[in-house]
């Protein structure tokens, strides 16, 4: 079985302190990540996770919103990252 291949890694700190991180890795297609990505998405305030999206072993795609956590149905890399930021522009408007 092939690596993991890293292919997006930034991490940005915003003015008012909070972190946005994103990982993404290019894996084997499995019954587990059909798709064949491996991600980690993290919107960070005061060193706790607000916002996450994930595909951990044996739990599939979903996020995290909060202390909620639900399925995501995962289309394309591209859709992620917007409705990944999109959820930080909804958490930043409706305050902390």
């Amino acid at each position: 079985m092939s690596k993991a291949k890293l292919i997006v890694k930034d991490k940005e700190e915003f003015q008012d302190g909070t972190i946005a991180e994103i990982k993404l890795w290019e894996v084997p297609k499995t019954e587990d990540k059909p798709h064949g990505y491996k991600y980690s998405l993290v919107y960070i305030i005061e060193g706790k996770r607000v916002i996450g999206y994930d595909n951990a072993e044996g739990k599939g795609d979903h996020r995290h919103y909060r202390e909620h956590e639900e399925n995501y149905r995962f289309t394309t890399v591209r859709k992620l990252i917007k409705d990944f930021f999109k959820d930080i522009d909804d958490y930043k408007k409706r305050g902390r």
